[in-house]
C-alpha cells in the first residue's frame, strides 16, 4: 500500500464528544436500550445514569435533561443509535441541510453574568465561515449552559482562540461599570442592547467585509440597532431565541462564560470568600451580608448587581427593592 504524502488531505475527524437536549421519556427509552445491550452503569453525581461499554460513555444528566456521549465511537453511536432509535430524527451530519447560515460568514453574539447577582456582565463575539465552523464543531463547541465543568469551559474557549480563521472579542462590564450603566439606561434590555452593538462593532474593526450578524432573542433586535454607529448600519442582524444552536453564538457564549468565571475566581481570591454564582441559592445573601457585616454596604456595588431585589434582602436599609413594573397585555399592544 502506498504510504499517504503530505499533499494528500485528511478528511474529517470523527467527533468524540456530543451534547443534546433529551425529553424525560427519551431518557428512559435510552436506559432500556443501553441495558438490553449490555452496558455497564455506575452511579455518578448530578445524573439520572451514567453508563459505559467498551471506550464509549453515556451521561444522561438531571438538568435539562441533557445527554453527553463521549469517546471513541461517539459519531457512530449517535447517528445509527441515538438518533434513529430514541430521538427519531438524523440531525448529525445534516447540520447544512437543518441551518444552512450556520456555515457562511458571520458574527455570533452572547452573553454571561446576566442571571447572577454577584459578578460582571460579560458580553462576547465570535466571527465563523464555512471552515472553521465544522473545526469547532468537531472540537465540541456548543452552548456554554451545556458544560457544567470551569475547566472545560477554559479549554474549548483556549480552541476557540487559536481555530485559524476565528476572531473574538469581548467587553466585560464589572459591578461599579454596570451599576453604573443600568442607572444610565434604566432597564437590562436597552443595556444589553447597546453591549451587543458595541461587540458587533468591535468584530467589525476585525472583520469588516462581515455581513451579518446573530444574536439571541433578549429582546427586539430595535434595541441592538438603535445603539449601532454609523459603521456598522449595513450589517444583517439577526435575533432568535435558542441561536446557541449557531456555533458562533455558542463559541462567543463560551468566551463570555470565560471571562465571567475568571472574574468570580480572581475576585473570590482578592476578597477572601467564594461567591456563589447565580441569584437564588441562600449562600449568595450569607456572602453579602457576611461582606456588607465586614466592610460596609457599598461593598455590594463592587462586587455585585444592585438593582436586584437580593441587595435590599441583604441591607434592606441601603437598597431599595424596587419591584417590576406589571403590563397587562393586551390585543391593542401585541
Amino acid at each position: 500500500m502506498p504510504k499517504k504524502t503530505n499533499d494528500e488531505p485528511e478528511g474529517p475527524k470523527p467527533i468524540t464528544l456530543h451534547t443534546c437536549a433529551i425529553t424525560s421519556a427519551q431518557a428512559v427509552k435510552l436506559r432500556v436500550l443501553l441495558t438490553e445491550r449490555g452496558w455497564k452503569f455506575e452511579e455518578r453525581p448530578y445524573t439520572l445514569y451514567f453508563a459505559q461499554k467498551d471506550r464509549l460513555t453515556v451521561a444522561v444528566y438531571e438538568k435539562g435533561p441533557k445527554c453527553v456521549v463521549q469517546g471513541r465511537g461517539t459519531q457512530e453511536f449517535v447517528q445509527f443509535t441515538l438518533e434513529p432509535e430514541v430521538l427519531g430524527e438524523a440531525k448529525l451530519g445534516y447540520e447544512e441541510v437543518h441551518n444552512p447560515e450556520m456555515f457562511t460568514p458571520h458574527f455570533g453574539v452572547d452573553e454571561s453574568g446576566k442571571g447572577d447577582f454577584f459578578g460582571p456582565l460579560v458580553i462576547a463575539g465570535a466571527y465563523t465561515d464555512e471552515t472553521n465552523t465544522r473545526t469547532l464543531m468537531e472540537a465540541g463547541i456548543t452552548d456554554s449552559k451545556r458544560i457544567g465543568s470551569d475547566l472545560r469551559i477554559r479549554e474549548l474557549a483556549k480552541k476557540i482562540r487559536e481555530t485559524d480563521g476565528v476572531f473574538v472579542t469581548s467587553i466585560t462590564l464589572g459591578p461599579e461599570k454596570y451599576n453604573e450603566l443600568y442607572k444610565k439606561f434604566g432597564n437590562l434590555n436597552k443595556m444589553l442592547g447597546w453591549g451587543h452593538a458595541k461587540v458587533i462593532e468591535n468584530l467589525l474593526d476585525l472583520r469588516p467585509d462581515c455581513p451579518r450578524a446573530l444574536s439571541d432573542k433578549f429582546a427586539s433586535a430595535s434595541l441592538i440597532k438603535r445603539a449601532f454607529s454609523e459603521k456598522a448600519k449595513h450589517i444583517q442582524l439577526d435575533a432568535r431565541t435558542k441561536a446557541e444552536s449557531d456555533v458562533a453564538v455558542a463559541a462567543a457564549s463560551i468566551i463570555a462564560r470565560e471571562r465571567f468565571i475568571n472574574w468570580m475566581r480572581d475576585t473570590s481570591r482578592d476578597m477572601g470568600v467564594d461567591l456563589p454564582r447565580g441569584s437564588s441559592d441562600p449562600r449568595v445573601k450569607i456572602i453579602g451580608r457576611e461582606l456588607v457585616a465586614k466592610l460596609g454596604p457599598d461593598v455590594l456595588r463592587r462586587v455585585g448587581k444592585v438593582h436586584f431585589k437580593t441587595a435590599h434582602e441583604i441591607a434592606p436599609e441601603h437598597y431599595e427593592h424596587v419591584a417590576k413594573p406589571f403590563f397587562r397585555r393586551t390585543k391593542k399592544t401585541e
